[in-house]
């Protein structure tokens, strides 16, 4: 083989050695871009099925709770009243049937109505009855009566930041019951007739001491309540009494138709 025929092929040779090294090296990249393409829509495809399930799990969430209510209903409100069937002239604002409350969302997906214990609306209507006589131009507004277990724990979990001897003063912890539980609990305020709330100087549900009965003195002194708010407090409580209703010293609101051992003994828990 002569110098020339030697190089010539040696070209030819390096020539076709660039050209595989190009084609594998594309190949290769190529691979990598697909696998690395695979990699991000298999991420994607996770993150949104990560996001499917979580939403999966929320309505199956609210679906149980809705379901546990509904079987309560056809079974346990069989004993219970609704308020406005004894006197249609009481109004209601049902506040856990919507999202106006302090966790912000429904709590309530079957009951539309305040239930109570037969003989605690009975009281109810008289306290009604008795306000008229008092105060024709004035109506009892009722924002809660029974309340189904399972929403008192998921109202206890809300507030876990709380410490459990503070946390007791607005929620009842789950594993003694609250009497609301029970049918024997209402949570109301006195409004106008036309339906206007009279001004307590706190809000329903505010956890603040300023809607502890029993600091009433205290903030008059300070002048963050006024002389008409702390009547207008007064009025519930005495319309209340007349049917030996008792208010809780936390809560404005809330009143209790017997203790939690008469409740157990009388009533039977709504789950």
């Amino acid at each position: 083989m002569n110098i020339r025929t030697y190089f010539s092929k040696l070209i030819t040779f390096s020539f076709l050695f660039v050209i595989f090294s190009c084609s594998t090296n594309h190949e290769i990249n190529s691979k990598n871009e697909n696998l690395s393409s695979t990699s991000v829509e298999k991420e994607e495809f996770n993150e949104e099925s990560s996001f499917i399930q979580e939403n999966k799990e929320i309505k199956q969430n609210k679906k149980n709770q809705k379901d546990t209510i509904t079987k309560a209903k056809q079974t346990d409100f069989k004993q219970l009243v609704d308020i406005q069937t004894l006197n249609s002239s009481i109004l209601i604002d049902l506040k856990y049937a919507s999202e106006d409350n302090f966790m912000k969302q429904r709590l309530y997906f079957d009951i539309d109505k305040v239930f109570l214990q037969k003989d605690v609306a009975e009281r109810l209507a008289k306290v009604q009855e008795y306000l008229k006589e008092l105060r024709p131009d004035l109506t009892l507004l009722v924002y809660d009566g029974v309340r189904p277990l399972s929403v008192q724990k998921a109202m206890w979990k809300a507030l876990d930041t709380i410490p459990v001897k503070d946390r007791v003063k607005f929620v009842s912890n789950p594993a003694s019951g609250s009497i609301h539980n029970y049918g024997a609990a209402v949570d109301l305020t006195i409004a106008q007739n036309n339906g206007k709330a009279l001004d307590m100087g706190a809000g329903y549900d505010d956890i603040r001491e300023i809607a502890y009965p029993r600091m009433e003195n205290y903030f008059l002194q300070k002048g963050e309540l006024t002389n008409q708010q702390i009547e207008n407090r007064k009025l519930l409580r005495k319309v209340m009494k007349s049917q030996n209703f008792t208010n809780i010293p936390t809560e404005w609101w809330h009143f209790n138709a017997c203790s939690r051992n008469e409740a157990k003994i009388k009533y039977k828990i709504l789950q």
